[in-house]
């Protein structure tokens, strides 16, 4: 049977939802996404895109877009109750490995309208807002889902579906698939203002680590700033979202005038993984498949990464490149980035959730005498790189982040070498079209002691070595699907 509605059904018209719609089409498949709601979800979220992510939107066609709209910042301060610094991660508004910024704030449901808008361009793709999943059948060679629209039931038949549903995912719940809690759960008021006099706001992101009242402040995208408030026990989400209450809140910020509240919402902050993220032809994404608290900023980008990593492997096996045993290399690459980076932000949030007064002067002493010994991070972290799946073992940097890098003139690589696989050789260099990139490849191939590398598309180094034997290393792993 050939009569598929498309090749990969997406439940999810969030950000991972979309981004994977965009690069999965881009890459010619066919795609439909059904979002549940009738518009993009208008509450406060993600705040934060780093500088890989936004490699990823590049390739899905926005980065420029987003980027005018986002605000740099330099560091990520955290405070005591009376304001020492316990912990300054600084360099967030230098150039990332990703080609971009470090930390870029955003507002996220502008970089979902600018997602959509990418969307709608390719040919292939469909976004349906008001269709609800309701049930599907995981079948050996497709996947039958039957889907509530404003029309009525809809049955649509895919090769695929991806669960990019959120941390309720109906399509994980009904695929029988568990969650690993990690132990963190805390109540959390996040209200967003519209800003109409900066001068009067902090110009760098705070963590208030005052067991009177936990808080963190931090910038958005343009127009906006971001307050969360750690929600004390006995306090109701109804008491704490009134607007005299949130006023109170605000008071000692002295914004009265500068600021408008335009959102305000509670969320409990968690931390959980999903045991499988892949079961015979449904995958999770984003948030169905992992939670993490907000402290690293790195809730979006998790999904966005998801998106990257599937993207390329779906359209190979879609399109009869490779096995499809190439999908079960996604949870062991993803997987251990995602739980340091969960780990990164329980540690963050255990330091800044503590609400015993004799806990923090502890806890403030052993900062500060760790940042006096030079034992703390002072910039943003780096995760670990791809250690099993899609990569040659054994080859210096296999599974490394391979850097975009920009020429004096502002161009990037990846405008140049594409979105596929690429193999680059020192030869290469000689090349005038990598004129611009030959000294900071040059470096690179030093650094790495490497005569050529080949590169994914999701920019992880498949392995280095030489030209010839790679690429068929890259050809052989890729027929068999690795």
């Amino acid at each position: 049977m050939t009569d598929f509605d498309c090749d990969v059904l997406i439940a999810g018209g969030g950000p991972t939802g979309v981004t994977l719609a965009v690069l999965l089409a881009r890459r010619g498949v066919k795609v439909i996404v059904a979002e549940k709601e009738a518009d993009i979800y208008p509450l406060p979220r993600a705040a934060h895109i780093d500088h890989e992510c936004m490699r990823i939107l590049q390739e899905a066609g926005v980065a420029d877009e987003v980027m005018a709209t986002s605000r740099r910042v330099a560091r990520y301060d955290f405070l005591n109750a009376k304001g020492d610094v316990l912990l300054r991660i600084g360099g967030a508004d230098s150039i990332g490995p990703g080609g971009w910024p470090v930390a870029n704030m955003i507002h996220q449901p502008s970089v979902e309208a600018a997602l959509r808008r990418s969307l709608a361009t390719l040919t292939n793709a469909e976004l349906h807002s008001r269709w609800e999943l309701k049930t599907f059948a995981n079948g050996k060679e497709d996947v039958t889902a039957h889907i509530a629209t404003p029309m009525g039931e809809r049955t649509v038949r895919a090769r695929y579906l991806i669960g990019a549903d959120g941390a309720r995912s109906p399509v994980r719940d009904a695929s029988g698939i568990a969650f690993d809690d990690l132990n963190f759960e805390e109540p959390w008021l996040v209200v967003d203002v519209f800003v109409d006099d900066y001068s009067r706001l902090p110009t760098e992101n705070l963590q208030i680590c005052d067991p009177e009242r936990p808080t963190t402040c931090v910038l958005m995208g343009e127009g906006r700033h971001r307050w969360e408030f750690m929600i004390k026990p006995g306090e109701t989400a109804e008491q704490v979202s009134d607007d005299a209450f949130i006023e109170k809140l605000l008071e000692p910020w002295n914004v009265k005038g500068a600021v408008q509240v335009e959102r305000k919402a509670v969320y409990t902050f968690r931390a959980r993984v999903a045991e499988k993220w892949r079961k015979g032809r449904i995958l999770l994404a984003g948030d169905a498949a992992h939670q993490t608290p907000p402290f690293a900023g790195q809730g979006m980008c998790a999904g966005l990464r998801d998106a990257a990593n599937l993207a390329w492997k779906l359209a190979a096996v879609i399109q009869e490149e490779t096995s499809d045993r190439l999908l079960d290399s996604y949870q062991p690459e993803r997987q251990p980035h995602v739980r340091a980076t969960i780990d990164m932000a329980i540690m963050m949030g255990r330091m800044v959730c503590t609400t015993s007064k004799w806990s923090a002067v502890l806890r403030d002493m052993k900062l500060k005498l760790a940042r006096m010994l030079g034992k703390l991070p002072e910039s943003p972290p780096s995760y670990p790189p791809i250690s099993q799946g899609a990569i040659l073992i054994g080859t210096a940097a296999a599974g490394s982040y391979f850097p975009q890098f920009v020429a004096e003139d502002g161009s990037l690589l990846d405008d140049l070498i594409g979105t596929g696989p690429c193999l680059i050789s020192r030869a290469d260099l000689e090349d005038c079209r990598m004129q611009p990139f030959r000294v900071q490849l040059a470096g690179w191939f030093e650094k790495s002691n490497a005569e050529a590398v080949y590169v994914r598309p999701d920019h992880y180094v498949f392995g280095t070595g030489g030209p010839v034997k790679l690429r068929e290393s890259w050809s052989a792993a890729h027929k068999r699907g690795f």
